[in-house]
């Protein structure tokens, strides 16, 4: 049986260009690949140069590992995401422990605003120049992509972060798609916080003071009535002047602590929750736009040599050779997604033995493989009318070398069902035992089917 095709198994756009790219830097890193396979199987799927680049990684991918390390990498993204969503929670939670204390002393108002507020706004101010002065260094993003790494425990996925930094660097979407995560992080922790503020706020008796040693009332009050301002427009209380006066020492009065405490929860809202969801979301809507418009950059001289493999010049001058005698019939081919007709084709075998049989009507011979050009011409013919049934002859007095077995494979994955024809032994000679158990574990090796008869019937009608 053939095995499935790789290049359909289905990936985002965004994947296909990944992969795409990691393949170009590890072909840089350690050399070109053996693609012949992959390069057949990318013309037959047709397209532009782009699309047959892409479907041409996806082979080689699958083929090597790449692409079960992208799916092991992107598990590692989610658990080192998760874990810095718990860091979020725990962080913001803390910092709302902290800014109240336990309630057994008077919380300072403005250190209590300085614990909730402060880390966030000196790392905001960070990203905001890293932003302006067009870096893209982000510790956090740099975090996850390392946690990711480690995670996936995949020796494949070595060129895969630098892949990702690269394609989204050269679309300009690195910027926003960090800021996407620095911002949602924040924005999880400063919930969090103000979660959880409220929560002590609800739960416990706290005095509200401010407190100073240099500076008069009147900065208090003018600071208070500056920082409340916004959140007064969303329905936040403000204390009035008398009493912001009048905290200089612990009031015991219900309406004082309240409007403390309403205007802390107002203020942490409006300079920390609110910023980072406006920011976040512009950010997400930047990189859902750039997303959209991400696409190779076929300068590239890795993207350049492929030219003239993917797409010759004469299918690039509209010249269309006719389909081969044995394969006459183009609407079973793979462009239509239908595969049709039977083939017999045999690998290597001895000039002694006449060949080809006679054969069913309807089955065509593909001849003897006996170099490298005729298995290429052969395979390039598969590719683009792969049959319904491929019958492959081989003399088992030959041992099941690496290159023969691969060449078995390759042409197996090229037709809908394949069969192994293990020749009988010319009259007056004997196949030897062992070189044929080393046939048959071989082919049960590539789950490949074998008889010792000759396989008309079933080239002819499907069954036997």
């Amino acid at each position: 049986m053939s095995e499935p095709d790789p290049v359909s198994t289905p990936l985002s756009p965004l994947d296909r260009l990944w992969l795409t790219e990691a393949i170009r830097l590890s072909e840089e890193h350690a050399g070109p690949l053996e693609d012949a396979e992959a390069n057949r199987r990318a013309n037959a799927a047709g397209g532009d140069l782009a699309e047959r680049i892409q479907t041409r990684a996806r082979w080689l991918a699958q083929r090597d590992g790449q692409l079960d390390a992208l799916h092991h990498w992107r598990q590692g993204a989610r658990v080192a995401g998760l874990l810095l969503v718990l860091f979020a929670l725990f962080g913001g939670a803390g910092l709302a422990v902290a800014a109240l204390g336990d309630g057994q002393r008077p919380v300072n108002l403005f250190w209590a605003l300085g614990s909730l507020l402060g880390l966030h706004l000196v790392t905001l101010l960070g990203w905001a120049l890293s932003f302006g002065l067009g870096g893209n260094a982000s510790v956090l993003g740099r975090l996850w992509l390392w946690l990711s790494g480690k995670l996936a425990r995949d020796a494949q996925a070595a060129h895969l972060a630098p892949a990702l930094l690269l394609l989204l660097q050269r679309a300009g979407l690195t910027r926003w798609g960090l800021g996407a995560l620095v911002n949602g992080f924040w924005l999880l922790t400063l919930g969090s916080a103000l979660a959880v503020l409220l929560l002590l706020l609800a739960t416990r008796r706290y005095g509200f003071v401010w407190e100073t040693t240099v500076l008069g009332s009147d900065t208090f009050v003018a600071l208070t009535h500056a920082l409340g301002a916004l959140p007064a427009l969303l329905g936040f209380p403000v204390p009035d002047t008398e009493t912001i006066r009048a905290s200089s020492s612990v009031l015991a009065e219900e309406a004082v602590r309240q409007a403390w405490s309403g205007w802390l929860l107002g203020v942490t809202l409006a300079f920390g929750l609110m910023p980072r969801l406006l920011l976040g979301l512009f950010c997400l809507w930047r990189w859902h736009q750039g997303r959209a418009r991400l696409a190779l950059d076929l300068s590239f001289p890795g993207y350049s040599l492929l030219r003239d493999r993917l797409q010759p010049a004469s299918e690039r001058l509209g010249v269309c050779d006719a389909a081969p005698a044995v394969l006459a019939e183009p609407e079973a081919g793979r462009q239509h997604g239908q595969i049709d007709g039977a083939l017999l084709v045999a690998i290597e075998l001895d000039d002694r033995r006449p060949w080809p049989p006679a054969l069913p009507t309807g089955v065509g011979d593909a001849g003897i493989l006996d170099s490298r050009d005729q298995r290429q011409r052969l395979l390039d013919q598969l590719s683009r009318f792969p049959p319904a049934r491929l019958a492959i002859a081989c003399d088992p007095r030959r041992s099941p070398d690496r290159g023969t077995l691969a060449l078995i494979g390759e042409l197996a994955r090229s037709a809908g069902q394949t069969r192994i024809w293990l020749l009988p032994a010319p009259p007056g000679e004997a196949l030897d035992s062992e070189r044929l158990e080393d046939w048959r574990q071989a082919l049960a090796r590539l789950a490949l089917p074998h008889a010792p008869g000759a396989p008309m019937t079933w080239l002819e009608t499907g069954h036997d």
